[in-house]
């Protein structure tokens, strides 16, 4: 049996807890971890990000097989998550450590990622210009236990925050 080689990718699409369910659902995702990326100190915990003190953005990371689920899907899933004109947040969720970016881990995703991006705000789809900024990945720190799989742990109170946050609104609006 040949075991085929995973890879990670990162993306900040403003609250975790919104942007796990998404990619879980794929054959090819091994796993989708919520974390911290893209800040100035080490092990940044939940309250040092959500108060804006480290310079982190919320993420989460997948390790997924490339034979399965090519990166080019991964940016298209990620592209209809989140509002890419917005550099000030995601929704309901306002702020630095709510925008959005992609980390590329390699260079073919860092050139894949300009293209989709390129090729998403050539589309007219947004009348805004895409803000969407691609990155090189940094350290990534796994949050919290309770973070983790939220959209199963606290079911009822992950339908609510999303309903609430608008989120679901756009995405039906621009992703038909």
């Amino acid at each position: 049996m040949i075991e085929n080689k995973l890879e990670r990718a990162a993306f900040a699409g403003g609250c975790f807890w919104c942007m796990v369910k998404p990619f879980k659902e794929w054959d090819g995702i091994q796993d989708v971890v919520s974390g911290y990326m893209g800040g100035h100190i080490d092990n940044p915990t939940y309250e040092d990000v959500k108060k804006g003190d480290s310079g982190h953005l919320e993420v989460v990371e997948i390790t997924y097989d490339p034979a399965l689920f090519p990166y080019e899907k991964l940016v298209e899933v990620f592209w209809q998550q989140i509002d890419p004109t917005d550099a000030d947040g995601q929704f309901q969720d306002r702020g630095h450590s709510y925008s959005t970016a992609i980390f590329y881990y390699t260079e073919e995703q860092r050139q894949i990622a300009e293209q989709s991006k390129s090729k998403l705000d050539a589309s007219g789809l947004f009348a805004k210009p895409i803000v969407t900024p691609i990155r090189p990945a940094e350290t990534f720190y796994r949050a919290e236990e309770y973070h983790q799989d939220y959209h199963v742990k606290e079911k009822a109170h992950y339908e609510e925050d999303r309903a609430r946050s608008g989120r679901d609104k756009f995405i039906s609006e621009h992703w038909s």
